[in-house]
This record gives C-alpha cells, sequence and structure tokens, in this order.
C-alpha cells in the first residue's frame, strides 16, 4: 500500500526531465534556508537570552551534516529512476531535519516552527495532493513527538540558560499540537489544490501549445508543398510570403521577393476585390523568360489589424497552352488531312491521264526539238505532283506499322548512300555515323525509312552552300520516366538553323520555306513517329544547326 502511495510513475521523458529540475530547486532552496538559517543563528547569538538557540557549534555541525546530504542527493539524482520515491524521501528527512532544528532550538518556543510548511508546500508542488498530505501528517507526528519530549522534561540542558516555560499542561500541549496539526492539514490543501490547477492549467497550455504547433506544421507543409504558386501580400502592395512553388514558377527567390512591391515585380497582377474569377498574365521570370499564368486573388480578414492581406494563387500554364496548341494542331490536321485526301483523289486520275498520254507521245518518236524539252518538264512535273499526292494520302491516311526489327546502323548509312548520289546532298558535306553494330529498332521498315530519309534531306538543304558541313547521326538505348527501354535516334548538323518565329510551325501542313517543297515532310515524320508510339523533338538556333530526336519503344 505505502508503494502505491509513493511511488506514482512518471508519464514521459519530458514529465522526467520537468520533475528533475523540481527537484533540483527543492535542494537547492533547502541549501538557501539552512544558509540563511546560519545567519539568523548568528544574529540571535547576541541576542537577549527570551530567544532559545543551541550552541554555535550544534548548528554548525547541523548545517555541514545536511550540506553533505544535499551534494550526496543531488549526485545520486542522476543515477536513480524511481524519481517519486526518492522525492518523498527527500521531504520526508526534511520533516525530520526540521524536527531537530525545532528542538534544538526551543521545541514549542521555537522561531523556526515555520520551516515545517517548506516540505508540506514543496511536496504538494511536486507530487500534488498526495505530496502535501504526506509531509502534513509526518510534521504533525514530528511536532506532536516534540510536545510530548517537552511535557515529560526531556529538553536539552542549555534550554536552563534562557528565558524557557516548560509545557506541564495536557491541555497547552493539545492546543499547540492541534492547531499545528490543523494548520499543516489546511496548508496542504490548499497548497495541492493550487498545484492541481496549476498543472490542469499548464497540461492544457500544453495541449493548446500542441495544437498549434501540429496545425503551423501542417499550414506550412501545405504552403510548401502545394503544386500552386502562394504569394500573401499586405495593404495591396508588399509581398510578405512567397512559397517554394512560386519559386519555382517565377524563378525567383523568396528573399528576392519578400518585402517588395508586387505590383514592381509583377507589373499587371491585377488585385480587384470585385475580381472573382481567374485570370491570366504573361510574366517574366528571372532568367527573361516570358510565360503565362493564371492567378486569383482573395482578400484575408485578419483580426486585431486595420492592415489589409490578400493571397494570390497562381498556376504555370506553359503546359497547358502547349497542350491546347497541339489539340488544335491536331484538329487542323484533320481537317487538312481529310480535304487533302479529297482534292488527291481528284487530282490523281486526271494526273495519270496526262502523264500516260505525254509518255505515249513521248514514244511515239513525233516530238523534237524544242517541244522534246517541254515535253520532259511535263513528264518530270507530273512525277513531282504524283509524289505530292502520294505524300498528301500518306498523310491523311496513315498506314498501320508492320512492326519488325531493323538494323539502325545499315538502315542510316543506306539512307546517307541515297542522298549522297542526289543533287540535294552539299559537295562539301561529311556524315559522322555513331551507331553500335547490333543495334536495332522496333518499327515499320517502310515508314521508319522514309522517317529518316526526310530527317537526313532537311539537314541536307540546311549545310547547302557551306564549307564545312557535317551530319552526325547518334543512336543508343535508354529508359524513360516509366522504365521503358526505348531506342534514341539523334540526327544532327551544323547548318542554317531554324529561326525563333518560325520553329513552333515546322509540324504544321504544308508549312514550308523552300519554293519546291510540299511543308509535308515534318508532318509525316511525326505522324510516323506517333503511330510508333513514339515522341520527336527538334531542337534549333539559328546559324547554329540543328539537332532531332526521334525515340521510339522497344517490345
Amino acid at each position: 500500500m505505502l508503494n502505491a502511495f509513493l511511488a506514482k510513475p512518471i508519464e514521459n521523458e519530458a514529465a522526467i526531465a520537468l520533475f528533475k529540475r523540481q527537484l533540483q530547486w527543492m535542494l537547492f532552496l533547502r541549501v538557501v534556508f539552512l544558509t540563511l538559517l546560519l545567519g539568523i543563528n548568528l544574529v540571535l547569538q547576541s541576542a537577549e537570552k527570551h530567544i532559545i538557540t543551541p550552541p554555535f557549534y550544534y548548528v554548525v555541525a547541523f548545517i555541514a551534516g545536511v550540506y553533505l546530504y544535499t551534494i550526496f542527493s543531488a549526485l545520486i539524482l542522476k543515477f536513480i529512476r524511481r524519481y517519486t520515491t526518492f522525492a518523498y524521501g527527500q521531504i520526508l528527512i526534511d520533516v525530520v531535519l526540521i524536527s531537530i532544528l525545532i528542538y534544538y532550538s526551543g521545541g514549542s518556543q521555537s522561531i523556526f516552527t515555520i520551516l515545517y510548511f517548506f516540505p508540506i508546500i514543496a511536496g504538494s508542488f511536486i507530487l500534488f495532493r498526495r505530496g502535501g498530505l504526506a509531509p502534513a501528517a509526518a510534521c504533525t507526528i514530528a511536532y506532536g513527538i516534540i510536545l510530548v519530549l517537552e511535557y515529560t522534561g526531556y529538553h536539552p540542558d542549555f534550554f536552563e540558560d534562557y528565558w524557557y516555560w516548560p509545557l506541564k499542561d495536557v491541555r497547552s500541549v493539545m492546543n499547540l499540537f492541534s492547531i499545528h496539526g490543523l494548520t499543516f492539514f489546511i496548508t496542504a490543501i490548499l497548497s495541492s489544490l493550487l498545484s492541481e490547477k496549476l498543472r490542469r492549467t499548464e497540461k492544457a497550455l500544453i495541449t493548446t501549445t500542441l495544437k498549434y504547433d501540429q496545425l503551423a506544421v501542417l499550414n506550412k507543409k501545405i504552403f510548401d508543398d502545394i503544386p500552386s504558386g502562394i504569394i500573401t501580400v499586405i495593404n495591396q502592395k508588399n509581398v510578405i510570403s512567397f512559397n517554394p512553388a512560386a519559386e519555382k514558377i517565377t524563378g525567383f527567390t523568396a528573399g528576392e521577393i519578400i518585402g517588395k512591391d508586387i505590383n514592381t515585380v509583377f507589373p499587371g497582377l491585377k488585385l480587384d476585390a470585385d475580381l472573382n474569377f481567374r485570370s491570366e498574365l504573361e510574366v517574366t521570370r528571372k532568367d527573361r523568360k516570358n510565360i503565362p499564368i493564371g492567378y486569383s486573388f482573395a482578400k484575408l480578414n485578419m483580426p486585431g489589424t486595420e492592415d489589409k492581406y490578400e493571397v494570390i494563387t497562381l498556376q504555370d500554364l506553359s503546359e497547358t497552352k502547349k497542350m491546347e496548341k497541339q489539340i488544335l494542331q491536331a484538329e487542323k490536321m484533320a481537317t487538312i488531312g481529310e480535304m487533302a485526301a479529297s482534292i488527291a483523289h481528284e487530282l490523281r486520275n486526271p494526273l495519270a491521264a496526262i502523264s500516260g498520254a505525254a509518255e505515249v507521245l513521248d514514244a511515239s518518236g513525233d516530238i523534237n526539238g524544242h517541244n522534246q524539252g517541254l515535253m520532259n518538264i511535263i513528264t518530270r512535273e507530273c512525277r513531282r505532283l504524283q509524289q505530292t499526292i502520294s505524300d498528301f494520302l500518306s498523310f491523311s491516311k496513315p498506314m498501320e506499322p508492320e512492326k519488325e526489327f531493323i538494323h539502325l546502323r545499315q538502315l542510316v548509312n543506306e539512307m546517307i548512300q541515297i542522298l549522297q548520289h542526289t543533287k540535294d546532298w552539299p559537295e562539301k558535306c561529311r556524315s559522322v555515323v555513331d551507331i553500335p553494330e547490333k543495334m536495332d529498332c522496333w518499327g515499320d521498315p517502310q515508314q521508319i525509312h522514309r522517317l529518316i530519309l526526310n530527317i537526313l534531306h532537311n539537314s541536307c538543304v540546311a549545310l547547302r552552300d557551306m564549307e564545312d558541313g557535317e551530319i552526325r547521326v547518334i543512336a543508343k538505348e535508354a529508359e524513360d520516366e516509366t522504365g521503358a527501354e526505348r531506342t534514341v535516334l539523334t540526327i544532327a548538323d551544323n547548318g542554317r538553323g531554324i529561326p525563333d518565329l518560325i520553329i513552333e510551325k515546322i509540324y504544321e501542313p504544308f508549312f514550308t520555306t523552300r519554293d519546291n517543297g510540299t511543308g509535308l515532310g515534318l508532318s509525316i515524320a511525326k505522324q510516323i513517329v506517333s503511330t510508333h508510339g513514339g515522341g520527336i523533338t527538334i531542337t534549333s538556333e539559328e546559324n547554329k544547326g540543328t539537332t532531332t530526336e526521334i525515340w521510339l519503344p522497344l517490345p
């Protein structure tokens, strides 16, 4: 039962740390009180005989013993685990020490009786109600023993040197005992009530603080991890917060933006209270690149301040705009494709008739001289128109690829050899093929043949009239974002490049910068890559060259 009363477990590490600090304070205050006691005793030694004080060597021995015991207690505090039991032990020993002091300083007439309140109050604040009631009971019992000793005549001999009135009346003994005992228990109850109220308040404060901390962490996590940019502005002017998503979108760091005028950093933002819909704006990133953003604006009601707070959420619309363009392009290409197919069918029959008639006339031998040259022009242009019509049909009705493994290096070398025997190949152009001997790609041989031929032909045209032209073809196998294997073919030249103003139009059907081009080469190339489940990207810098990267999935 005593163990159940004393050894109340401490719940967690934080509570243990707090409990140890309280014990250390109790030991420290013990030393402080005893030091004051020594000073009081020295003063009282010179006072008149109506105040009983023990001999000086008694006091020195007593204080030295208490000092040593306190130092020993502080040392073992680092190694013990039963802190509650240790605390009860310290408090009860304090009761014993105070009782010895009271007994030798006059007993019922001692001026140090008030020291009994120290262990009672300390126990109440450290161990709460039980910690206050236990020393109150111990103080009552100890004081009762002192009174009994006085009543029976057991008191130190040096009391006779002072104005000492021994207790000879049982009623006086009972009065002193009951008054002091009642005072001890009232003090214990009141101090324990106060300490428990403080404990509940502290616990509620800790809980509230923890909730606020958790909420602050959650808010910061949301603020930092949300993909939308969040900017907080005060009085529609100064930026006071700038989250990582906003940093990523704009390229600016929070340190570069916070404290600045939002209208200076991002001119054109409309922080209008009537703005209840999402707006779009083109802003300039830190790298001087213009990007489209979508943003919305809302007011924050902050109590206790006249300042007006606003929050701006923004998103980078670059990918969205890109997808919109791709959708429009796809719709446009589908429409053009249908129209091209219809026109091609309408032209194919009369063109075949014209071509056939021209060949019959040419074979008859009745045409010569100047007319023969005109006949050759008719025949040549008919072939070109037939090729254009074939391109139209290939673009408008792409064939489903019949895939097989293709020896890539052999195919590229054949394409280069074919082009080298045409008038399109520049005289001083060199080719570099860096493709592993055993590398294959997966695709339709005819379509891949046409794809590579179109890209190589564009490089030849870009290198025309250049002194040190070079076409470099590189292939490798790599993994995409999902871990799937693919073949990556790169065709690069150091030709004239493509101007920035037209590079976004290069995949549009019938868009060409050449007088004799159909404008379908890259459109067909992109279509072939798409039907194979791959992708194509073209990067170019004017007067420095163009790089085309094609990737095709492997089975």
